[in-house]
């Protein structure tokens, strides 16, 4: 039986992956001509280099990753709800933030901090929202309270998360890709056509769009960067039993309690591996003008 599964498994992630991408890339064509909102201008910002880039690339892996979800065959219903959810939810609260944000409180605590004084931010109107969102999906494919809330918090978590590296050309769909491989194997090994392609929609949208990120010409932003990790925090609740559910959800609050305190960019810089992978494809890092 399980040769038998394994390739509608494997066609699943193939169709999955295919659809993401080329959906992405037609959304990006369309969108870097006529943005979903405002104009290009709207969407300009500068670089961690100080040029001028474009935050399109978000809305284009948002549009692309929930058309495909919209017209991947085979999927069971609840779960293409649940992903377009996933996908809305991020997406949509993102580009808010993006779009309207303000950085006078950074960071998870930064956010709850200002709402505890009653001062309702950008942000956390977006992690209250993503979380709403998150909660929504999983009571979709989950039935048990335990289950919703667990899986609820790791699809919040994950869009949270993934926003957090996005902050170097390509790096956070370089995590993206590295986190949804083993999801990818785990699908295919369970004979799951339909987690196999949830997992498979966001890293091959990712993909196609990683060119543009990697030549520092767009970037994911808030939009495409929730949108990615809600959905990848989705195919673990699908692929993962509950003790690996646990693992990931511990591992993404870890994560995130460390982000407050230290700097992912500084970690990979001090990490020849990480420095190595988080480089692949870059442009080289200018050194700074020698001084006297």
């Amino acid at each position: 039986m399980a040769r038998r599964a394994f390739p509608r498994a494997l066609a699943g992630a193939l169709a999955g992956a295919f659809l993401g991408a080329v959906a992405a890339r037609a959304a990006y064509a369309v969108f870097t001509r006529r943005p979903p909102v405002g104009d290009t201008e709207t969407w300009a910002r500068t670089n961690h280099r100080g040029e001028p880039i474009t935050l399109l690339e978000g809305p284009a892996f948002v549009a692309g990753a929930g058309a495909a979800a919209a017209a991947m065959p085979g999927l069971p219903g609840e779960v293409r709800v649940a992903a377009l959810l996933a996908v809305a939810g991020g997406g949509g609260l993102g580009a808010y933030d993006d779009l309207y944000g303000a950085t006078s409180s950074k960071g998870f605590k930064g956010h709850l901090s200002a709402l505890a004084k009653g001062e309702v931010t950008s942000g956390a109107v977006k992690i209250l929202g993503i979380g709403a969102t998150g909660l929504a999906a999983a009571a979709i494919t989950a039935r048990h309270p335990l289950d919703v809330a667990v899986n609820g918090v790791l699809i919040a978590g994950s869009a949270n998360l993934a926003n957090l590296f996005d902050l170097r050309p390509g790096r956070a769909i370089k995590v993206g890709l590295l986190a949804g491989a083993p999801l990818l194997a785990a699908g295919l090994l369970r004979d799951d056509p339909a987690s196999a392609a949830v997992v498979a929609l966001p890293m091959g949208a990712a993909a196609a769009l990683l060119p543009e990120d990697l030549g520092e010409r767009a970037m994911l932003g808030d939009a495409g960067a929730n949108a990615l990790g809600a959905l990848l925090g989705l195919a673990a609740t699908l692929t993962l039993g509950r003790p690996g559910r646990l693992v990931a959800l511990g591992t993404v609050v870890a994560l995130t309690a460390a982000s407050e305190k230290i700097s992912f960019t500084k970690v990979i810089a001090g990490n020849p591996v990480l420095h190595r992978l988080d480089m692949l494809g870059r442009r080289p890092v200018e050194q700074a003008p020698a001084t006297r």
